[in-house]
């Protein structure tokens, strides 16, 4: 087995410092207190509370859309396919796994405007390199893994460390809330998302090249119905929030920043 060199890219460090940067500022902010679990104003919510808001969850969304495609790629060179590390896959580096409209501007662009965090990034995996379907399976699944493990170490480190202040609990369960959703969303088993990709391997060949022709559009049905029908987004929402609080998570917190998150529709 060859040996992988992870090296984490300047681009992927300076992303992280943006939202460590974000995380600072929000953190300064004095406008809310937080009784028995509902967030209260008591003021404004000032210019750098917001800046610092909209910088730690875009840096820190960004951050996670990195280290989901590093664990599909990760995955796949332990399984057999070394192509993956001369892709620079294995960097950390958002632009090697980005089309920059199609994976950064129109995931963000959606994001702003309906909280939905739509997947941006994408790694090309040999699965004809890969030692077994179970691999194949496991590379599909280690990206959604990703978010929920860094959904549920921010939601322990809300509910385990004293004395967090409010505005970066709001910052950071809204972040983490955002990376329940996208768990979720990613393990649909739906052509073209990754929990489809777990499933493809064990599926009939008439199946999966039904799969094939699907995988373009069908995610695109998706996305238009969560926007489209009423209550279907509002579902994805509900079974974050159940998994948000399982973890001992705030949700009154989290749609607290999600809304001031979104200060332009205020």
């Amino acid at each position: 087995m060859q040996r992988s060199a992870v090296r984490p890219s300047p681009v992927f460090l300076g992303i992280l410092a943006v939202a460590i940067v974000g995380g600072v500022l929000t953190a300064l902010s004095d406008a809310f207190v937080i009784v028995d679990g509902t967030v209260f104003r008591t003021g404004a919510a000032d210019t750098v509370f917001v800046i610092g808001l909209f910088l730690l969850v875009v840096g820190g969304w960004v951050t996670t859309l990195s280290l989901h495609e590093f664990g599909h790629a990760f995955v796949a060179f332990r399984g057999g396919d070394y192509s993956v590390q001369h892709k620079g896959y294995l960097n950390l580096d958002v632009r090697k796994y980005t089309d920059p409209v199609l994976s950064i501007v129109l995931p963000l662009v959606f994001l702003a405007i309906g909280g939905i965090p739509l997947p941006g990034g994408a790694v090309w995996i040999n699965r004809g390199a890969l030692r077994s379907r179970a691999t194949s399976t496991w590379v599909s699944l280690a990206g959604p893994l990703s978010n929920l493990g860094v959904g549920v170490v921010l939601a322990l480190v809300l509910e385990l460390v004293p004395g967090i202040p409010v505005g970066l609990v709001i910052g950071l369960s809204y972040l983490a809330i955002l990376q329940m959703v996208t768990f979720i969303l990613n393990i649909l088993p739906v052509p073209g998302l990754d929990g489809y990709g777990a499933i493809e391997p064990y599926l009939s060949p008439d199946a999966r090249a039904f799969g094939a022709k699907a995988r373009p559009w069908a995610p695109l049905i998706l996305f238009a119905a969560l926007f489209a029908l009423p209550g279907a987004s509002n579902l994805l929402w509900e079974g974050a929030g159940n998994l948000f609080t399982a973890l001992g998570g705030n949700t009154d917190a989290a749609f607290a920043g999600q809304s001031l998150f979104q200060f332009w529709r205020h």
